[in-house]
């Protein structure tokens, strides 16, 4: 899933500071060897299943006000703009980083969030990042961030490593090849500085 490889680097250093990674119903089973691979460690991961919308605010809500975590993932596609300031209240003296997960139409929601930002994949193996929110300036364009999965820059060939070099146009391909565009949005709940 696209917000793995986003966020497997800061979930990596959060782990090999020996702290746990919580996340909160993700929509599909975290894969456990696609995360080992990736650098996060085994015990430091605690995935609670919560099916419903209720379920993974108010447990979402409960890890912020814990302060136990040493990172919060949350998928919260149904969320509203209330709700989301709620949890932006709370996480406001919780250290750890929170992020909400949530699909591409809640792009155009409000969201208390300070930082926000919508992430695409591309066709080489990147994640094209567009900072629709943040403190300070307006950030205009994509960063691009090469992110080959875990594992995969070892088999792959130099040809399949540019797979745009092989298409006639360049266009966002998901990961299973079609040109549905895959895109998530991420919402990081209080940056601390």
């Amino acid at each position: 899933m696209l917000e793995w490889r986003f966020l497997s680097g800061a979930l990596r250093e959060t782990t090999e500071a020996g702290k746990q990674v919580v996340v909160v119903g993700p929509p599909k089973p975290p894969h456990l060897p696609g995360l080992l691979r990736a650098g996060l460690k085994e015990n430091a991961l605690v995935w609670v299943r919560a099916d419903a919308p209720a379920q993974r605010l108010w447990t979402t809500e409960q890890l912020i006000k814990g302060n136990s975590a040493g990172a919060i993932v949350a998928w919260l596609p149904q969320a509203r703009a209330e709700q989301i300031r709620r949890l932006q209240v709370c996480a406001l003296s919780c250290e750890a980083p929170v992020f909400l997960c949530r699909p591409e139409a809640a792009r155009h929601d409000s969201s208390a969030a300070p930082l926000r930002l919508h992430v695409t994949m591309g066709v080489d193996w990147e994640l094209r990042v567009n900072v629709f929110k943040r403190r300070g300036p307006a950030h205009v364009g994509a960063v691009r961030l090469r992110s080959v999965p875990a594992g995969l820059e070892e088999i792959l060939t130099p040809r399949l490593q540019r797979p745009s070099l092989l298409l006639k146009k360049p266009e966002t391909v998901d990961a299973v090849g079609s040109t549905a565009p895959a895109s998530r949005v991420v919402d990081q709940l209080a940056v601390h500085e």
